[in-house]
């Protein structure tokens, strides 16, 4: 589990197809002191395993579910990556829950600028809506944002200075394609209420 508070951005090194799976290696500067082989980390969004690892890079190895379920079909070397380690038990939870469990991929539908703020609007998945809600929790590239408008198909985001310059969500353009995860909670009641 995580919280959506992304320590590091870290970049594609390699893709290899072996045998039906594929293995992303992952550049990580001093971020991996303390993982070890079989730690979970949130690689935009994406819970991976730790399968291999050196002082500066990691492998994990991605399932034909994680490949379908997000945008990484389409990631290619070179790609900036949100990185997050796991939450520790009695830590602090500055975001919200995120499980690492992507619901679907988004993409860019818009990018304003307002002062010094960006807002994002992003095109969604219909079936996704329902768990979003105005100043509700979701996860983009797993990094925790508030939702600032929704509509029919889309919602709104606002990114500050901050978020811009410590992940990679200052790179997107219009058309990008993005991993959502909705809040666990939303999802939860949602469920609850249709039982």
């Amino acid at each position: 589990m995580f919280s959506g508070i992304v320590e590091k951005t870290g970049q594609i090194k390699k893709i290899e197809n072996l045998k039906d799976k594929v293995y992303f290696t992952i550049e990580a500067d001093n971020f991996l002191d303390d993982i070890k082989i079989g730690a979970s980390i949130s690689c935009d969004g994406v819970c991976l395993t730790v399968v291999k690892k050196t002082s500066n890079d990691f492998i994990a190895e991605l399932m034909p579910e994680t490949l379908r379920l997000t945008k990484f079909q389409d990631s290619k070397k070179g790609d900036l990556i949100n990185l997050e380690k796991s939450l520790k038990v009695g830590g602090r939870l500055d975001g919200h829950f995120v499980m690492g469990h992507v619901d679907g991929v988004g993409e860019v539908k818009k990018i304003e600028q307002d002062k010094e703020y960006i807002n994002l609007i992003i095109n969604t998945p219909t079936e996704l809506i329902k768990f979003l809600a105005y100043k509700g929790s979701v996860s983009i590239n797993g990094v925790s944002l508030t939702i600032s408008g929704v509509g029919k198909d889309w919602f709104k985001v606002s990114l500050i200075t901050h978020t811009l310059e410590i992940t990679n969500l200052s790179e997107f353009k219009k058309g990008d394609k993005i991993n959502l995860e909705v809040d666990m909670i939303a999802r939860y009641l949602y469920q609850f209420k249709n039982f």
